[in-house]
């Protein structure tokens, strides 16, 4: 794999963003059925997927002068808006049987759990 996810902040994130979603499965799992936990599932792994393409996007910055970084990270970050748009249409589109408040909420939380790698320290 041409990616490794040295980053602890971002393993530890992804480490709550599927505890989350596994969570959230059961959760919805339990009170709207299987397309109440598939639903949760992959409102999920948008949020996991976008943010492990960031981090390999970002990953890039790594010792780059200030001004390269910053742009590198911004472009990391339009690429994970926008491939979290796409995913969520595709999703939407395609699994007719969504249960949509598992899916949104699901995507939500782990979504917003992403932004909290910056509280967690490297070491």
């Amino acid at each position: 794999m041409w990616f490794r996810l040295r980053s602890r902040p971002f393993r530890t994130v992804l480490r709550w963003q599927l505890a989350v979603t596994a969570a959230f499965a059961l959760i919805f799992g339990f009170f709207a059925g299987s397309h109440g936990a598939i639903s949760a599932v992959l409102g999920g792994l948008i949020s996991v997927c976008a943010g492990a393409v960031f981090a390999a996007l970002g990953s890039f910055a790594e010792g780059k002068p200030a001004g390269i970084a910053l742009v590198t990270m911004l472009r990391a970050e339009a690429v994970k808006i926008g491939l979290m748009v796409l995913l969520l249409w595709l999703v939407l589109a395609a699994y007719a049987k969504a249960v949509v408040p598992a899916l949104i909420a699901s995507f939500l939380v782990t979504a917003v759990i992403f932004s909290l790698a910056a509280l967690v320290r490297e070491e």
